[in-house]
């Protein structure tokens, strides 16, 4: 069932064409008293990966989510979450998509990682800003504390664009030298790694959005040919296939349901999100994926 915040979320959008969604997250930034997707800091199941350094605790309870893994999922694959730095010393550079007021810039950004929030509103941006510049004081401030003192803190940056567009590129500093980004957290540069948090998968998918229905069947379908059309029966509930990877897919390295997540994606008791690990499959052994 549907709570008054989704519903309140879904009319502010459903009243205008998808090409003014961009505007209509600019207007609940701008007037900020209506944010229900904000939850004050980075998601347990983040924080959990990052601390165990590529090998979360995974939940011993069954999911029922279409296409969840099974309960403790392991995989060889989580040691391809790299750590923050390079084999020169250089910062790896992270992407956060959709950073809101940048909980999780601040947590890679603590982890040692050089980390970019990126925002389609203007108004989220300087939100995000305005956080960043006291992130250690927030609701989770020993989760935004460095590391290790001895890789230090990586930097925090937030620039303001539409992800499906480049002229935000230009603000992220080194980018000329196409280095590209080495995580996206939410595809990615050669060698690589996408972290999707999986969230919700439990809504029904003819209830609408946002947030719109994603069980990790979405990831698995989409992922597979990049860019192509996947397949939904009438309820809007996407289907299995088993059409074939393309040279551009990204594969699976690793999938799990977190042991903590936001108590949005805790249902009657049980964690609903899930979260999933890929890489391009050129980039990617077979003894790397997820099986």
């Amino acid at each position: 069932m549907a709570t008054q915040n989704q519903d309140r979320l879904r009319t502010h959008f459903s009243s205008t064409p998808d090409k003014e969604h961009n505007n209509r997250w600019d207007d609940l930034w701008r007037d900020s008293t209506f944010l229900p997707w904000d939850r004050g800091h980075a998601n347990p199941a983040l924080i959990d990966l990052l601390q165990e350094r590529g090998r979360p605790l995974s939940s011993p309870d069954p999911n029922p989510s279409l296409g969840a893994p099974p309960p403790n999922s392991e995989s060889a694959g989580y040691a391809s979450l790299a750590g923050p730095l390079r084999d020169d010393k250089k910062r790896r550079r992270v992407l956060v998509p959709g950073c809101g007021k940048g909980y999780d810039v601040a947590l890679f950004a603590a982890h040692g990682y050089d980390a970019y929030g990126l925002e389609v509103s203007s108004h989220a941006a300087e939100a995000a800003k305005g956080y960043l510049k006291d992130a250690d004081k927030g609701p989770m401030e020993g989760e935004y504390k460095v590391a290790d003192e001895k890789i230090g803190k990586g930097v925090m940056n937030v620039v303001c664009g539409d992800f499906f567009e480049d002229g935000w590129l230009a603000d992220v500093e080194g980018w000329e030298g196409d280095e590209g980004f080495d995580i996206i957290y939410d595809i990615t540069s050669t060698g690589g790694v996408l972290i999707c948090l999986e969230f919700p998968t439990h809504k029904p998918a003819s209830s609408g959005g946002p947030p719109w229905s994603l069980p990790p069947l979405v990831h698995t379908e989409l992922l597979k040919q990049p860019g192509e059309d996947i397949s939904y029966d009438d309820q809007g509930v996407v289907i299995k296939t088993d059409r074939e990877e393309t040279d551009n897919a990204l594969v699976k390295i690793a999938h799990y349901t977190p042991r903590r997540t936001h108590d949005a994606g805790v249902i009657k008791g049980l964690v609903r999100d899930c979260v999933s690990m890929w890489r391009h499959k050129v980039d990617c052994p077979e003894e790397q994926r997820w099986h």
